[in-house]
């Protein structure tokens, strides 16, 4: 009978170890979405700010290629998290460049399109931020339940791996000086 008991707590434990896997990879794959959803929506903007500001910024082309060759690589099918996450850093930095580049034209400024798809982005990258956060924690507490005991072990029979988190390029790690920006006029 204590033979049987004891089983039983071992199939439940195990059980639950493996419940407990599957909901995290699975919360992963579901967040996962989510930043692709409002990454998807990044880059349907990113055409109409680049036919925006084309005509005033002749001499960025070179930029504006860049962002609408980055956003034609983001929207292949099948690419890994981690071509994902290395897509993702490189348009962030190019929009960041487009904005402060279109700061130097009023004319460019003054236009309302531009402004709404000014405040949009911006919208839109909080929504990204706001995903890019729930997705770390969900990979944080995954890796967690991966490497600690006794889920570990569970999880080597099972092959799951560790996922990679978003993170900024060092760059952008630096403090901002903002006597830098204004010199720059």
């Amino acid at each position: 009978m204590t033979a049987l008991i004891i089983i039983g707590v071992v199939l439940l434990a195990l059980v639950l170890m493996y419940n407990s896997l599957v909901g995290k990879k699975n919360q992963i794959e579901n967040i996962s979405g989510s930043v692709d959803a409002v990454l998807k929506k990044r880059y349907d903007l990113i055409p109409n700010l680049v036919s925006s500001v084309q005509q005033y910024m002749a001499h960025e082309k070179g930029l504006l290629n860049n962002i609408t060759e980055l956003r034609a690589k983001a929207m292949k099918p099948d690419l890994s998290d981690h071509d994902k996450i290395t897509l993702d850093k490189e348009i962030t930095s190019a929009l960041g460049s487009i904005l402060v580049a279109v700061e130097n034209y009023p004319d460019l400024k003054a236009n309302q399109n531009v402004m709404h798809l000014q405040r949009t982005l911006h919208e839109v990258e909080a929504q990204i931020s706001a995903a890019r956060r729930a997705y770390n924690q969900a990979v944080t507490d995954y890796n967690n339940a991966i490497e600690m005991i006794p889920t570990n072990f569970m999880a080597s029979m099972m092959n799951y791996q560790r996922k990679e988190v978003f993170t900024i390029p060092e760059t952008e790690r630096q403090n901002v000086n903002v006597n830098d920006l204004f010199s720059k006029k």
